[in-house]
């Protein structure tokens, strides 16, 4: 349920009347306060409230109820964009991020080599895997606490904040010292993961699973918000569709569904979703125009030797063309508007 508020109404009066309904009913009170209006958002099983009640109260504009189960995730609870701040650099609120770097961390060598390139052709965020999910259990797995360790001297000689996945629950402890942790498509529904993360002050880069439907990614970003973690970014990183020429298909009309659904900054991922190199650009600059916050981009200075998803893999010459493009594209769009 919203009620939105008159905008005379003061911090004071909100705080007794939020009081008052939490008291009276079973349900929690969340404020926004925005810059025309302000909205409380009441979370929990509000079949009980007494809408005409509260509608009749002298502070309040007007009251509804939310149909959608995802309510601090939904634009109507948050109608203002979220921003998400790290390292003085913004995701969201309508600047363009590119997060770049390896599938894994291989070596010192290849993460720091990556870094430097893919920060000096623009991008602001160095990615990289140290503990990696494979389908084959033959396949490298990553260098696990070591590569967070390479991840980390990189950060420290570039500058660049750090976004790697985290598997386990178990792993928690180790991610300390990282600023963006990924929960990847295949652990979009690990809930008790979603929990734990939700209880840390840090944000977190949530893609949709490749057979998930954009409500069900909704409620697992719920998950985390629910729990006290309000930093959630949404990844559309492709689905698994009867197409088989592409690795996934990559699901544009998501971004501007997930941004009029939800105030939560939105990135994809074109990497994954095509699986070949040469469709990276096509797709980053669709998502741009679609309105993409960030994209986040597998960048390796030899592919061909990379030990995990070489193929979908970019050099960083190749990445130097497309962040000249996409930046540039940004730039047109914002001249249109």
């Amino acid at each position: 349920m919203i009620i939105v508020l008159k905008p005379e109404v003061s911090k004071e009066e909100i705080q007794k009347f939020s009081e008052s309904i939490m008291a009276k009913y079973d349900v929690k009170v969340n404020a926004w306060y925005g810059t025309h209006a302000t909205v409380l958002g009441l979370l929990g099983d509000t079949h009980e409230v007494d809408i005409e009640s509260i509608a009749a109260q002298k502070i309040v504009e007007s009251v509804k109820r939310v149909q959608e189960p995802y309510k601090k995730a939904n634009r109507k609870f948050h109608p203002d964009d979220t921003v998400i701040e790290i390292g003085g650099h913004k995701i969201g609120g309508g600047e363009l991020q590119i997060i770049a770097g390896p599938c894994s961390v291989e070596s010192y060598e290849q993460i720091t080599e990556i870094a430097k390139r893919v920060k000096q052709a623009g991008a602001n965020f160095l990615r990289g895997g140290a503990f990696k999910p494979r389908t084959s259990p033959y396949s490298f797995q990553g260098l696990r606490a070591e590569g967070l360790e390479l991840l980390l001297e990189a950060k420290n000689l570039t500058g660049m904040p750090i976004v790697t996945e985290i598997m386990s629950t178990d792993h928690i402890d180790l991610f300390e010292n990282v600023d963006i942790i990924q929960v990847g498509a295949r652990n979009m529904q690990n809930f008790e993961l979603l929990k734990e993360l939700g209880k840390l002050d840090k944000p977190i880069l949530l893609k949709r699973g490749l057979a998930n439907t954009i409500e069900e990614t909704l409620m697992s970003a719920e998950y985390i918000m629910s729990s006290g973690n309000e930093k959630v970014i949404l990844c559309e990183r492709g689905i698994r569709t009867f197409e088989t020429f592409t690795r996934n298909t990559m699901d544009i009309s998501a971004v501007p569904i997930f941004k009029r659904l939800s105030h939560l900054p939105v990135i994809v991922d074109p990497s994954h979703a095509a699986g070949i190199p040469w469709l990276i650009e096509p797709l980053s600059l669709a998502a741009v125009a679609a309105g993409a916050d960030a994209l986040i981009i597998e960048v390796h200075n030899d592919p061909t030797k990379a030990l995990s998803d070489g193929p979908q893999s970019i050099t960083p010459d190749q990445f130097d063309n497309i962040a000249r493009k996409v930046f540039a594209a940004k730039q047109s769009l914002k001249n249109i508007q």
